[in-house]
């Protein structure tokens, strides 16, 4: 089953969204409401083989807030996502054993 965490304000979520329904059933999972664990954004970092960082919007107030940077450890920025997804960069798709960002949105099609 693929599974999209998505945040339906965000046009590139909307438009990779779009993109996966046409390729079959997807399991929508509006991620600021349903936040991931530890475990699930841990999962999702080793499927898509970057650091935390790479994963994280850096643009968001909240990770100034946090004195975040891309010096923090790895459990620092995943502690930060888990308590503010907002941070969690968008939309993520997991189909197959495999993750990826939808940015761009077609770069979520080699993994369906």
């Amino acid at each position: 089953m693929t599974e999209i965490w998505h945040n339906p304000r965000c046009s590139k979520s909307r438009q990779t969204l779009a993109l996966v329904e046409e390729k079959g059933p997807v399991t929508v999972r509006k991620y600021l409401e349903d936040s991931p664990t530890e475990a699930e954004i841990r999962k999702v970092l080793d499927l898509l083989s970057i650091p935390a960082i790479d994963l994280m919007r850096k643009g968001e107030a909240e990770f100034k807030e946090r004195g975040l940077s891309k010096e923090s450890d790895e459990d620092t920025l995943i502690a930060a996502m888990v308590d503010v997804p907002k941070l969690i960069e968008r939309p993520v798709v997991i189909a197959n054993g495999k993750a990826r960002l939808g940015r761009p949105p077609e770069s979520v099609l080699d993994i369906l």
